[in-house]
């Protein structure tokens, strides 16, 4: 199966409500693709026409050229995890499984398999009503693995764990696509995505904004900072000017330096026999590149106690 994720010119509205709006992006195979936005960008709603759950009002999205509802046996070829709490509480994780591989023909070891791979063998009997938010988590991830499909997307999946169960998924992601499947994922956590995407897919308000590889994003986010602490202060700040740098003193004894980068800024130091305690540079994490990315794209917006808005 060609596990190519493409949305085409996708339209989705809501009554008044433009959930979705010309939206095109593909998701390739060997890589994990971070779908990300501020609350109520479309993310969601992208996710369920793509698994069927809900009907576009214009364009597609295809798994291998294909509709989801036009595959026969969906389990091995798109696994999903939408939402954590869509299991009866009154069934345990185990018997969650055995009804899901049971429609589609897949035997009770491959239950236990996964309940072993995700952590779960041990409460695996337990009621799933009893189960934290980070095992059901867990237990939505299995279920989305039972047909070893090529094709995998989670809504949110790290909601709820704990460290540990973090730092797994973080490497399990990547596994998976060095497996060759396709992995799309949306998170509001780009401390993650960071460390585990290799491409991210950017809307705002049903829009895409950025399509692009995770270092590049980083690269091409505000240039390096540098932090100087000195007891020279005056002194570092002229020098550092006439070299062209901006210079923006933060305490009594610290500069922020921009537009030179960190050699530099120790050889002009020490070209003017200036004194100094620390040289650090600093460059933008992919939060910082996000949150520059989506001003002015969020629906809901805070004001702190000076009433300024911030996003």
């Amino acid at each position: 199966m060609d596990a190519t994720i493409e949305v085409t010119d996708l339209r989705k509205r809501f009554g008044p409500a433009v959930a979705v709006d010309d939206l095109s992006f593909t998701a390739r195979p060997g890589q994990v693709t971070g779908f990300v936005g501020p609350n109520g960008a479309g993310k969601s709603t992208t996710m369920r026409i793509l698994l069927g759950l809900d009907a576009a009002d214009h364009g597609q999205a295809l798994v291998g050229g294909r509709a989801y509802r036009s595959l026969r046996t969906p389990l091995y070829e798109v696994g999903a995890l939408l939402d954590a709490a869509a299991v009866h509480p009154g069934r345990s994780g185990r018997d969650h499984l055995r009804w899901l591989a049971y429609s589609h023909g897949l035997s009770t070891r491959r239950v236990d398999e996964l309940l072993e791979l995700v952590g779960l063998s041990s409460a695996g009997r337990r009621r799933a009503g009893g189960y934290s938010l980070g095992m059901r988590q867990r237990l939505g991830i299995a279920a989305a693995l039972l047909g070893d499909p090529p094709v995998l997307v989670f809504d949110e999946p790290v909601n709820g764990l704990d460290p540990e169960g973090v730092r797994w998924i973080r490497g399990f992601l990547r596994s998976l696509a060095a497996e060759g499947r396709t992995v799309l994922i949306s998170s509001h956590l780009m401390s993650e995505l960071e460390d585990s995407a290799d491409h991210l897919i950017v809307i705002g308000r049903g829009r895409l904004i950025a399509d692009t590889g995770v270092a590049e994003l980083l690269a091409a986010a505000s240039g390096e900072r540098v932090a100087v602490r000195t007891a020279e202060r005056t002194q570092a700040m002229a020098a550092l000017t006439d070299e062209g740098a901006t210079v923006a003193a933060t305490g009594r004894d610290t500069l922020i330096v921009t537009g030179l980068p960190a050699q530099q800024v120790v050889r002009v130091l020490g070209t003017h026999e200036i004194a100094f305690s620390e040289v650090a540079a600093h460059r933008a994490s992919l939060e910082e590149a996000y949150m520059e990315l989506t001003r002015g794209a969020a629906e809901f917006e805070t004001a702190n106690k000076d009433g300024e808005v911030s996003r």
